[in-house]
């Protein structure tokens, strides 16, 4: 299978990942413990489908017992901009590098299941693609195929790409030849723990989700905890900062694929502009994108916190009005971020004429915190 592996390699080049390895498919006792410590601990939030797909997440021969060996690709998106830059202007939400355009899901998909039509044509074997839905351990699978290694901040992390790139997955039954494994190069660095603005790490190697930008943002459907929403200052979806802080990013390549590369209208854009989207508006503005997934009143949610943090007075009018939108998650936000916005006998004048119309108790609590 040696010719068939570097026909494999050459028709990845082309479709413009940047890397390949190959990994024997097999049991990997570590990688399951881990899962189930993080589980067992509470630390995957409110993603309850991990704890119920954990059995088979825990070893790909639980989801495919026939597989083989699992292609493992990465596909860089670098971005041009300085992610860390954008915090610096609180007028602004910053929106993770990895959903500036087109939903990556949608892309790297696209590219495996070409790739995989060939493989299946040429070896005559089964082939599935997996790209970051199904429950697939790929990091740990892609350090023992050698793409990368599982940094400090648990992300992958490659000598020759640095942080930036999407993994792909194509497990087979056909049998190709592995390649060595990738060992740790964190060192003593600890870049990516420190930068953390909410200590998400509890150790090195170990992540609790529940303290995470990067999940309250984007998958944690209810209302964000307090202690969370000044530490998030104007990021809105996501964060970048542990990957941004990787030295090795130094040897990064750029993105070759053009609907990675981010879009001029949402690498800065107005906190002010943001405010005024209805459910037709965010949805037309991030058509394509995986923002439109956490829907209009969560990203809402989010811009609200930012609105806050802003310290621009002169967004209060717009942060009231959402005090009257149909979501509770969108009015407590607003609340809150007038809490920030508004001198406290003018907030409280406005709670008074407001709190005995509310009937949410969790928009009632944000009234009566402060």
């Amino acid at each position: 299978m040696a010719g068939l592996a570097l026909g494999i390699r050459e028709k990845a080049a082309a479709e413009g990942f940047a890397a390949i390895r190959i990994a024997r498919v097999a049991d990997d006792p570590l990688t399951a413990k881990r899962l189930r410590d993080f589980i067992a601990d509470g630390r995957h939030g409110g993603m309850g489908w991990m704890a119920e797909t954990e059995e088979r997440r825990s070893n790909p021969l639980r989801l495919w017992p026939e597989a083989r060996s699992a292609i493992m690709l990465a596909l860089s998106y670098t971005p041009d901009i300085d992610p860390l830059e954008r915090l610096k202007d609180p007028s602004a939400g910053v929106i993770s590098v990895y959903a500036l355009n087109r939903d990556y899901h949608d892309v790297v998909k696209g590219k495996l299941k070409r790739l995989a039509q060939w493989l299946a044509r040429q070896a005559a074997a089964e082939v599935k693609v997996f790209v970051d839905t199904a429950p697939l351990m790929e990091k740990p699978l892609a350090q023992r195929a050698g793409l990368g290694w599982q940094g400090k901040h648990t992300n992958l992390v490659s000598r020759e790409l640095g942080s930036w790139f999407f993994i792909g997955a194509i497990l087979t039954t056909a049998e190709l030849v592995a390649d060595e494994a990738e060992t740790d190069h964190c060192g003593s660095c600890r870049a990516c723990l420190d930068i953390c603005p909410t200590k998400a790490f509890p150790a090195p190697y170990e992540l609790d989700a529940r303290r995470c930008i990067s999940y309250l943002t984007i998958e944690h459907q209810g209302h964000i905890p307090r202690q969370f929403r000044k530490l998030m200052a104007n990021r809105i979806y996501g964060c970048d900062d542990c990957l941004a802080v990787c030295p090795w990013n130094k040897y990064a390549v750029a993105a070759r694929e053009a609907k990675l590369k981010a879009r001029d209208d949402l690498q800065a854009p107005p906190l002010r502009q943001l405010l005024a989207l209805d459910d037709a508006a965010f949805r037309n503005l991030f058509a394509g994108s995986p923002v439109k997934r956490t829907g209009r009143d969560r990203f809402i949610r989010n811009v609200l916190i930012a609105a806050g943090n802003s310290g621009d007075r002169t967004l209060a009018p717009q942060v009231q009005a959402l005090t009257r939108d149909p979501s509770p998650l969108v009015r407590a936000m607003a609340v809150w971020a007038l809490t920030q916005l508004l001198p406290a006998a003018a907030f409280a004048d406005l709670r008074n004429t407001s709190l005995p119309g509310e009937t949410d108790a969790s928009v009632r609590q944000e009234w009566e915190a402060e």
